[in-house]
């Protein structure tokens, strides 16, 4: 089924945007495992809407109800639970929906939406309320078992975190891809718009409230690293760390592109730059640069993951576009109503990190 992915741990993913309830079942996580609700809660609070001008007007709180697999640990103090080896399920109930919003779109598709395609696949039985299940709704549940897989990769030593590396032609500095620190792993996602430098993150919130202001909207990239992967991890050909890794980030509604390393700039390049040089550092095994994101031959070489997602521009726009009635097969202009974001990439940076520590945690657990 295509809702269902993984070897060692399998999720699956279900609902639409406005079906009673959203949720996630993730079966694989080892018995005795574990965890603080309370950072996984924090987690799922950074993909929630935030009422700000350049997120969706929906209010959902994204607050998971634990169905199976976890325990309340009734000793512990806080909100401690521990895997019973049972498969975790979740729900997230959707409480903010306007159904009616979307009426004049179930035989008149919007552009660069799955609308049309799906209608095709479906037979016209597909749900158009809110997109769906192609709606970046789902990216919900995805978050809360993307937190708890980084809840599981942070006891082995490796750490996930990812900021917003660009909104349009604004670019936020990169991570520092050789010796990056915790601190600056984690400093963005601490942030209400999780940016290293300030005065970039500022120049972004002004031109996206500009693109919703003229009721368009704006693309962006965001970037994402891990550290404390041993050297060694992945299965070549088919079972690479890019492709896992790729093949999660692809699951995010919007994404059209991913890169790891300096990606498709290494295409312009020499060997003599692209090559990443050997060295010995306190009895390892490193490499002075890291221009190929710390994979080589689909394995991990022990250097910061480094790795980019690139978000297209939000397809529900105000703007007036062309379109076709499916009824009548006439030409159309069709107008978008309901609330969606000008700009997603700022709620999809936990996103990005809750793919890529599945794919990874995927991997470590083979």
């Amino acid at each position: 089924m295509s809702s269902e992915t993984g070897k060692n741990i399998k999720i699956s993913v279900f609902g639409q945007s406005h079906s009673e309830a959203i949720g996630v079942v993730v079966d694989g996580i080892p018995a005795g495992e574990s965890f603080d609700l309370a950072p996984v809660l924090e987690f799922m609070k950074r993909r929630a809407p935030s009422g700000k001008a350049y997120t969706t007007m929906r209010k959902e709180t994204d607050e998971p109800e634990i169905l199976s697999g976890l325990l309340r640990d009734e000793k512990a103090e806080g909100e401690i639970y521990v895997s019973c080896g049972a498969p975790v399920c979740a729900v997230i109930r959707n409480r903010d929906t306007r159904s009616a919003d979307y009426e004049n779109l179930r035989f008149v598709p919007r552009p660069s939406h799955a609308d049309y395609p799906a209608y095709i696949k479906y037979k016209g039985f597909n749900d158009i309320r809110g997109g769906g299940q192609f709606s970046g709704r789902l990216t919900a549940p995805l978050c809360f078992a993307g937190a708890l897989c980084i809840e599981l990769l942070k006891k082995r030593g490796i750490n996930v975190g990812a900021h917003i590396f660009s909104v349009g032609d604004i670019r936020d500095k990169s991570f520092e891809t050789v010796d990056l620190s915790l601190n600056e792993l984690k400093a963005a996602s601490l942030k209400e718009f999780p940016v290293i430098e300030e005065e970039a993150g500022e120049r972004m919130r002004e031109l996206i409230a500009e693109a919703k202001g003229r009721g368009d909207s704006v693309g962006g990239i965001v970037e994402c690293a891990v550290t404390g992967l041993p050297a060694g991890l992945g299965d070549p050909m088919f079972d690479g760390v890019e492709n896992k890794v790729s093949r999660m980030l692809f699951a995010i509604p919007a994404v059209k592109g991913v890169e790891f390393g300096d990606g498709f700039g290494l295409s312009s390049s020499f060997g003599s730059l692209a090559n990443d040089p050997y060295e010995l550092r306190e009895g390892k095994i490193l490499t002075k640069t890291n221009h190929n994101g710390g994979i080589l031959g689909g394995i991990t070489t022990g250097m910061p993951l480094i790795v980019r997602a690139a978000f297209k521009p939000t397809p529900s726009i105000a703007l007036s576009q062309d379109s076709v009635d499916l009824l009548s097969m006439k030409e159309e202009k069709l107008t978008v109503k309901g609330r969606h974001d000008p700009c997603i990439v700022p709620r999809a940076v936990p996103c990005v990190e809750a793919a890529v520590a599945i794919a990874l945690c995927d991997l470590m657990l083979s």
